[in-house]
């Protein structure tokens, strides 16, 4: 827990090639957390200036430094949704499609609002004026994530009655879909019980792969190759493995 009693001004620039990012952090007296937080965080106020990349449809890259894109859930990579027609259509494959288009070659404004359990920013994001985080929902690329923050609540409830992306058939939420893959993975036969998630050697380095992964399936465990199994993402990141990246 940090015990702030005044504001503490960090400024960190960071070059690579064509990317510069400026990181501004005012942390101010302690206040309430974000429920998803492993850990008690004051009050703050936070900008990441810079060029982004997409790494799915509610999560950016700014300068190193992951975003979860706050208020929202977006489907995950390689899920399917329904349309009108009942004819599949890969919203969490366009959901990231269209964010890095919205973000392509411009300087993302991200405020901070806070951490998840994850240690990532979460953060609501802007190019220009354009809300991006709102964007998705309108769209109908993303879920308000209620469960955490109705900001974007009304947001959606238009783009349902417009019947747009994920309104226009049918789709089951992100984080019920995440569950569904992790029980089916936790209670299968190749995996240890409860323990999921598959940590992989390449030669980008450590990386693990979550059961909702489009590259989950085709990893073959084998701990003589330095692979082994995870239960959580906070295991995982603490062993020194980082998140699979979707390119």
């Amino acid at each position: 827990m940090f015990d702030v009693t005044a504001k503490v001004y960090l400024t960190r620039a960071v070059a690579r090639s064509s990317l510069a990012l400026a990181v501004v952090l005012f942390l101010s007296l302690p206040g309430s957390t974000d429920a998803r937080q492993s850990h008690a965080l004051p009050r703050s106020h936070a900008r990441l200036i810079g060029r982004a990349e997409a790494i799915d449809g509610d999560t950016l890259l700014v300068g190193g430094i992951h975003v979860r894109l706050e208020g929202i859930d977006a489907p995950e990579i390689d899920q399917l949704c329904t349309d009108a027609s009942a004819k599949p259509w890969h919203c969490g494959a366009e959901a990231h499609r269209v964010l890095a288009r919205l973000i392509a070659g411009q300087s993302v404004t991200c405020e901070e609002r806070g951490l998840d359990k994850y240690h990532r920013l979460l953060g609501i994001c802007r190019v220009g004026v354009l809300d991006i985080n709102g964007e998705l929902v309108r769209r109908g690329l993303a879920w308000a994530f209620v469960r955490y923050s109705r900001a974007y609540a009304d947001v959606e409830a238009a783009a349902r009655k417009a019947r747009v992306g994920i309104w226009s058939g049918t789709a089951t939420p992100a984080w019920q879909y995440r569950t569904q893959r992790w029980h089916r993975a936790a209670d299968g036969a190749e995996a240890p019980k409860g323990c999921p998630i598959k940590g992989n050697v390449t030669a980008n380095g450590r990386i693990y792969h979550l059961p909702w992964s489009p590259w989950y399936d085709r990893i073959r465990m084998d701990g003589a190759k330095g692979k082994r199994w995870f239960c959580s993402e906070e295991e995982a990141i603490a062993a020194g493995w980082r998140p699979a990246r979707v390119r």
